[in-house]
């Protein structure tokens, strides 16, 4: 019967066309790599290599035999890391990119929905920008991710939408929450805005600026901020208003700016959410897992995208 250790003996002895040389690859003696080859031999009763000089060259047998065997220990490597990650799955550690405002009202949910399928883990939510996240994927420190399209930049990347998050404009006084807010009175409105390192490539700015492109202006900030979180209390102390992803709105403005309420624009705008992983990558169990927990969670706060 064959034996992966002989067909790796055999390809050694073929690649570098000396049983010493094969042996010396291996970390073998020289023997041992010599008995492997005669055991091969007898069991496909077959001559596979001759002897030229101090080397070997291949017959016309092994060069038929060359490519099954490479794709048996091919197999073999892909059985092990299968079986590999699937262990990491249970007792390893899962890492997903996920921008923060996403993170904000989904991401102690994922958390959980993990660690109830899968309580051995270490689970490792990465990234404040959709920018960052993407960074992290093109340089292999991530397998997956969830972020903003708007500000997404496709070279090496697939995007999935999965759902779209209502942009909502926020404010402490009820007199600008009587009707939803025109690209007019965006443009007068005095703002807070969170993602200030971002700022030229938030996903939220971009949209924003879209909208307002009918006026000639861009939105006008006040004050600038770099997390939602410090956005919110400062509207809730009526020093500006802004406009923020309507998830956002519905988790913090209770606890952070009670006074304050939230309108739609005019027309409607939305941040796009989708799952993001490089271009040809075979995902592992664990990326697998995060995508489809995450695609739940936030399917189930913002409207579904629903793809073919």
């Amino acid at each position: 019967m064959l034996s992966l250790h002989q067909l790796t003996c055999f390809l050694a002895t073929y690649e570098h066309g000396s049983l010493t040389a094969a042996a010396e690859h291996l970390g073998y003696a020289q023997p041992s790599v010599s008995e492997q080859i005669r055991s091969l031999e007898r069991t496909l009763g077959v001559e596979l290599f001759r002897r030229v000089g101090r080397g070997v060259v291949p017959t016309d047998a092994a060069e038929s035999l060359r490519p099954h065997a490479e794709q048996a220990l091919t197999a073999v490597r892909e059985a092990q890391q299968a079986v590999q990650q699937v262990r990491s799955l249970e007792t390893g550690t899962i890492r997903f990119g996920m921008f923060g405002t996403a993170r904000l009202y989904a991401g102690a949910g994922l958390v959980a929905d993990v660690l109830a399928r899968h309580p051995g883990v270490r689970v490792e939510l990465v990234g404040q920008n959709s920018l960052d996240v993407q960074d992290d994927l093109r340089r292999g420190r991530l397998e997956a991710a969830m972020i903003a399209v708007s500000s997404a930049t496709s070279e090496g990347l697939t995007i999935t939408p999965v759902a779209r998050d209502e942009l909502v404009y926020i404010s402490s006084d009820p007199d600008r929450l009587t009707t939803p807010l025109t690209a007019h009175r965006l443009a007068q409105a005095s703002l807070v805005m969170p993602e200030t390192t971002w700022r030229a490539r938030d996903s939220t700015r971009i949209v924003l600026r879209r909208m307002l492109h009918e006026t000639g202006r861009n939105p006008q900030t006040r004050i600038e901020v770099e997390d939602v979180e410090t956005a919110v209390e400062l509207v809730g102390m009526g020093l500006a208003d802004s406009v923020v992803n309507k998830g956002a709105a519905l988790q913090l403005l209770p606890r952070l700016a009670p006074d304050a309420g939230w309108v739609s624009l005019r027309p409607r705008q939305y941040d796009t959410l989708a799952i993001v992983h490089r271009t040809g990558a075979t995902l592992s169990p664990a990326a697998q897992l995060m995508i489809e927990l995450a695609t739940a969670r936030i399917q189930a706060i913002a409207d579904p995208v629903r793809t073919r």
